[in-house]
């Protein structure tokens, strides 16, 4: 293409210099068009979360800041409220019973926990290895998850009947007798713990979807060192499925921290107010009662923010322990 004529230069006078606009590249958008995309898909994202937002600070967020106001006052629902100050957290240190179902909460959830884990863990491993039925019995396996607590509870207070229930028929046929699961203070807390492995599905599937996700290749090296199947599992299987385990290992303390439903209904339902044991009072049991049997809103707010610290302290140090231990496939030696 031709170029377009230019004007001559007359002698002695000053070059005349054209100015203009440098080109942006091919394919670049401008800056002002660019902020302008950035606010929109912000306005977008925003609209987005709003009802997640909206429902957190309603149902969430504002709640626990009621709470934290009522816990330092003496808010009964019936009569006049005053401010208390710190008296209920005071009261939560003189209270026998408060650090008696801390106690029982803590050794239903060192029972519960790793035993619904290896349960949850061996159950998987055994999925693994089924083929076409595997996602019958993994339908199987969840159903129980969806199932009401208070209708396992139900459903144990009869299995578990120290006289007549199935539990201890079964072990009968094997010569064993069985206890009185529900009335023995001694028992009362392992039946819980053996109730709490009934929902243990939600795991199942979670150590299943990890399982499936370790490397073949890694298993045949294994084998072609001489590696058996327990070194395998200990060596190859359990530190690339370990990021599920801490997950589990994490929900499954906070879910028995705060176990309450199966709790009331097997030993504090109407037909149990009778035999109930101070050995079965958990946590959450004593809070319902000082809320809605005693009407202490106060004291029981204050309870409730009492296991808020320890959740968030327990969680605090097993995300510490994790650290170390656990190991999550985009990490770097």
């Amino acid at each position: 293409m031709a170029e377009p004529a230019r004007e001559p230069v007359l002698a002695g006078s000053a070059p005349v210099v054209e100015l203009r606009t440098p080109r942006p590249p091919v394919g670049s958008t401008p800056v002002r068009p660019r902020r302008r995309l950035r606010r929109s898909e912000s306005r977008a994202a925003y609209l987005f979360i709003a009802p997640w937002l909206v429902g957190f600070l309603v149902f969430t967020a504002g709640p626990m800041l009621m709470s934290l106001w009522i816990s330092t006052t003496d808010y009964s629902m019936v009569g006049t409220t005053r401010s208390v100050g710190l008296a209920n957290y005071a009261e939560l240190v003189s209270d026998a019973r408060v650090g008696k179902s801390l106690a029982n909460t803590f050794v239903y959830a060192a029972i519960s926990v790793p035993v619904g884990m290896v349960v949850a863990l061996s159950l998987a491993l055994l999925l693994s290895k089924v083929g076409r039925a595997a996602g019958f019995f993994r339908t199987a396996f969840y159903l129980p998850v969806v199932t009401p607590g208070v209708a396992a509870g139900a459903l144990f207070l009869v299995l578990l009947n120290g006289q007549r229930g199935l539990v201890n028929r079964v072990l009968s046929w094997v010569g064993i007798h069985g206890p009185n699961w529900t009335t023995d203070p001694a028992w009362m807390k392992p039946s819980l713990a053996f109730v709490s492995v009934w929902t243990v599905g939600g795991s199942i599937v979670i150590y299943l979807a990890a399982l499936r996700a370790v490397p073949v290749q890694l298993q045949e090296a294994a084998m072609l060192d001489g590696a058996g199947a327990v070194r395998r599992f200990l060596h190859v299987t359990l530190p690339m499925i370990s990021g599920s385990v801490f997950f589990t290992a994490i929900t499954h303390t906070i879910a028995a921290l705060q176990m309450f439903d199966q709790a009331y209904t097997m030993f504090y339902g109407p037909q149990q107010k009778a035999t109930a044991s101070d050995e079965s009072l958990v946590y959450m049991v004593y809070l319902f009662q000082n809320a809605f049997q005693f009407f202490r809103m106060g004291f029981a707010s204050a309870m409730a923010w009492l296991l808020f610290l320890i959740i968030l302290a327990i969680t605090a140090v097993q995300l510490l322990v994790g650290r170390r231990f656990v190991y999550y496939e985009g990490d770097r030696p």
